[in-house]
């Protein structure tokens, strides 16, 4: 019986492992024969675990959706990325997640081996939220519905707080991009005719049945989390610029983010940052203090604010060293 228990635990990691097995190589894994196989395959079933199975030469097993989530088999740095996603999904950005974020990593916590446990316990003893102006939050049911629209192709009637106002907007869902403060839908506005970008916190209310289903269109771009950048750090501001780093694009990505710019590399010794802002002053003061050398491509006014800013910091030295 116990060989019998160990083996339909290996069966079941196996399953959960990969989309698609073939009878001969579940055996092979097993070392057991192929009825053995299916006798297995059958008592799992008995155990709640909807596998499906696929006949013929090129059939297989996998397994299914049930009615009723069964148990997950996780190894050990699988259930320590759990235990720390959790934690890290109770003060994240998506709304009514913190309780059941907790809950769930309570029942995890409780069996998991003690080598295990004392690793995210000690995660959890280092580390300590940082509280500031955090951005809105984002229900995880509007996620959720928007998500599965994009997975199914289906049209969606938002309504959308944008910056003139309150507005009904038919769209086509394609992706969810989130930075570490906010999550955004890049879709198709069937009423601008063009894609736009979504900042979800904004949509308020949960869309209503899905719509028509559609066919997708191409992206903008391939990249579709670069597009986004893009859009939301330099499209919705007055001022856009493109600073050329005289320094490594490894260099210089650890002191920015997507959220803040775009950056790309030009070369092995130069990298291009494309930003907006709402004032030249706050460009300035930004890539200066990145603490590289650079040069101003776009706008030509920066340069002038530059130099305003260089002398208020040289007579701010001057002043500093006069004191005793």
């Amino acid at each position: 019986m116990l060989e019998t228990s160990a083996r339909l635990l290996r069966l079941l990691s196996l399953l959960q492992s990969r989309a698609d097995w073939t009878g001969a190589e579940l055996a092979g894994r097993l070392g057991v024969g192929l009825r053995t196989v299916r006798r297995d395959v059958e008592r799992l079933r008995e155990l709640g675990y909807p596998v499906d199975a696929t006949p013929g030469v090129a059939g297989g097993y996998r397994l299914g959706v049930g009615a009723a989530l069964p148990p997950l088999l996780l190894d050990d740095e699988e259930a320590v990325a759990v235990a720390i996603s959790l934690r890290t999904a109770a003060t994240g950005s998506v709304a009514g997640l913190e309780e059941a974020a907790l809950r769930a990593l309570a029942k995890l916590r409780q069996v998991l081996p003690s080598r295990l446990r004392h690793r995210v316990s000690a995660f959890e003893a280092a580390t300590v939220p940082l509280a500031g102006a955090a951005a809105p939050g984002v229900g995880a049911d509007l996620l959720t519905a928007v998500a599965a629209a994009c997975r199914d192709h289906r049209r969606l009637r938002l309504r959308y707080r944008g910056r003139d106002g309150t507005s009904e907007r038919e769209v086509e869902p394609h992706r969810l991009v989130h930075t570490p403060r906010r999550w955004y839908l890049l879709a198709w506005d069937l009423g601008r005719g063009d894609w736009r970008t979504f900042r979800m916190d904004r949509v308020e209310e949960l869309p209503g049945l899905p719509g028509a289903r559609f066919t997708p269109r191409t992206p903008p771009e391939e990249d579709v989390a670069a597009y986004v950048s893009r859009g939301i750090t330099s499209a919705p501001y007055r001022h856009q610029a493109r600073i050329l780093f005289h320094a490594p694009f490894a260099a210089v990505a650890p002191h920015t983010s997507a959220g803040a710019g775009r950056l790309e590399p030009v070369d092995g010794e130069r990298c291009l940052f494309t930003a907006g802002a709402g004032s030249l002053d706050e460009l300035a003061a930004y890539v200066a203090a990145k603490g590289f050398d650079f040069e101003v491509l776009d706008p030509p006014e920066l340069a002038a604010t530059l130099r305003a800013l260089a002398a208020r910091l040289h007579r701010a030295a001057d002043r500093s060293a006069e004191q005793p």
